[in-house]
């Protein structure tokens, strides 16, 4: 899409954060589960993939939690008690663990004058959770300058209502044609931009979603050939 995007939006969850794998890694060791970081991102991906497959509701994420905790290595019965123990844990404040590769590339993208912003479904958390772990901020601080950081529970609206994007877009001041959505989300992101008018991009890291039509990256580094 060189040429054709002029700014680029991001989702947190799956995008610029995932859910804590310093806390959960110790959660579910007990049961067998991999600690690892890098075990803790792979079973992400994979649950929203399992998640997308099973078209569970944006609020029902049992499907992800089964699927999360049998990709660290968790089976049996082991598996359906962590899953419980995950999914009562897992809460908005804890997607705050920041993707390495993401961090650097917004720092990059906004080196090369690129307008970038965050849209994400929240809890009314998600601005100081970026600031705090210093992924991204509106104006100066310790991570890469954006825009605006938009919070469906701020503004009462939530994806797959494409009206979550319009003040991004005033922020932006461009028209929705001229700018890319990435999100992790099937189910959630690309309808929701697609029904905006922009251009949905999928972070698929592990080819999960080798069928999908619209655009795929894995890694926020993919979007520098753009610019």
């Amino acid at each position: 899409m060189s040429g054709t995007i002029d700014a680029v939006l991001f989702d947190a969850g799956g995008v610029l954060v995932v859910p804590d794998p310093t806390v959960l890694g110790p959660l579910l060791a007990p049961y067998g589960g991999d600690p690892s970081v890098a075990a803790h991102l792979r079973a992400h991906y994979a649950g929203m993939a399992y998640k997308a497959e099973q078209e569970a509701d944006e609020h029902d994420w049992s499907a992800y939690d089964v699927v999360y905790v049998r990709s660290l290595g968790v089976h049996g019965s082991d598996a359906e008690e962590a899953a419980v123990v995950l999914g009562a844990t897992r809460t908005p404040w804890l997607w705050r663990y920041p993707i390495a590769s993401s961090v650097t590339a917004l720092a990059e993208l906004h080196a090369r004058g690129v307008p970038i912003g965050v849209v994400s479904n929240a809890s009314g958390q998600i601005e100081g959770v970026l600031r705090r772990m210093a992924v991204c901020q509106v104006g100066d601080g310790e991570g890469a300058p954006v825009r605006c950081v938009v919070d469906s529970h701020v503004v009462g609206v939530a994806k797959p209502d494409p009206r979550v994007f319009t003040s991004a877009l005033d922020a932006l001041g461009l028209p929705a044609h001229r700018v890319a959505y990435v999100g992790d989300s099937v189910l959630v992101d690309v309808p929701a931009a697609l029904a905006a008018g922009l251009h949905p991009v999928l972070l698929d890291p592990y080819d999960d979603h080798p069928a999908t039509e619209h655009a795929r990256i894995t890694s926020l580094h993919d979007l520098l050939s753009w610019w």
